[in-house]
Parts: structure tokens; sequence; C-alpha cells
């Protein structure tokens, strides 16, 4: 389902944008910076972008594409549709359920007799 958002301007807008038809996929909106334009909106990392300023993307190189969003000087309009796949998941940040975050230059010991249960 696709949906629209309007940054308003100037740039920077706070995306990052991958694909293109140069690469045979499409434009998608690959990284949002936090506490940005974009992060205040509605897009989410994944979204695929169906059109720049009213201009349908199906053709547009990366390039083109970038070259469209930076001529944006006052508004950005962009018309996105959700992901059918899901965000990635971080590695990098410790899972919620994880008894305890592991820090890699501490070094975790184990007893040198555990106890029998």
């Amino acid at each position: 389902m696709a949906y629209s958002v309007t940054l308003n301007g100037p740039g920077p807008w706070g995306f990052r944008l991958q694909g293109g038809k140069d690469f045979n996929m499409p434009l998608t909106i690959s990284r949002i910076t936090p506490g940005s334009k974009a992060a205040q909106s509605q897009m989410n990392q994944g979204d695929l972008v169906v059109a720049i300023d009213g201009v349908n993307t199906d053709s547009m190189t990366h390039l083109e594409a970038q070259n469209k969003i930076k001529s944006a000087s006052h508004n950005l309009s962009l018309t996105l549709q959700k992901s059918k796949r899901p965000v990635p998941v971080s590695t990098t940040a410790p899972r919620i359920d994880s008894p305890r975050a592991v820090i890699p230059h501490q070094k975790v010991s184990e007893p040198k007799h555990p106890a029998i249960l």
C-alpha cells in the first residue's frame, strides 16, 4: 500500500537511498538518520520509493533519483510503499532477552567447581 510523505525543506532530509534502474533494484530507503526530518515522518527503513515529487521512479537510475531529491529546495514529496520484508535486526545491540550484556574486553569466568543441581 502506497503512502505519501512531505518533508519540509530545505535539506538535508536525513535518509539514505539504495537501488535504482542501474542496479536492477527498486529504489529503497536504506537508512534513516535519528532525529532527522525523515525520522520525524512516517518513513521506515526498507520502504520502496515509488515517486519523487510526483515523478515515477521505475526507470530512474540511482544518480537521477539522488539529483531529483537534491534539487528539492522547499519541500520534498515522496510516495513510498511499505516494505514486505522485515527490517533486519541490529547485531550490534544486545538483545533484550539476553541475561546480561557481554562486553568483549571483559573475561567471563566460570566457577572451577560448578554446583550440581
